[in-house]
């Protein structure tokens, strides 16, 4: 993933056909290190593509992914909020809230 942020971060930056180099100069800049052999395949991946095509074609494949939430809806529960929540989706709420503190996350990290 790292790989493809840096060279979104070159195509930004006006270099519509960044190199092995280039990519390894902007993971330098943040201390990021990336294997050369997955620099090279995605650059032999996207040789000769525009880059809006290349987001356009990621964003119609993620449309397919779930992304959770059940996608129903309670009729019978009243609009106006004024149900409190139980005892149970309260503890489960706190449970959440503390596991969300936990993570850490970064731009780059090892995952492609």
């Amino acid at each position: 993933m790292k790989v493809v942020a840096a060279y979104m971060l070159a195509v930004l930056g006006g270099n519509t056909s960044p190199s092995a180099d280039d990519l390894n100069k902007i993971l330098g800049s943040v201390g990021a290190e990336a294997d050369g052999n997955r620099i090279e395949l995605m650059l032999s991946q996207v040789k000769g593509k525009d880059i809006t095509e290349l987001v356009a074609c990621g964003r119609e494949q993620l449309s397919s992914v779930p992304s959770g939430g059940s996608g129903t809806v309670d009729v019978a529960a009243p609009a106006t909020g004024d149900v409190a929540p139980s005892p149970e989706q309260k503890e489960d709420k706190v449970e959440e809230d503390e596991e969300s503190d936990n993570e850490i996350f970064t731009l780059f990290d090892d995952e492609v």
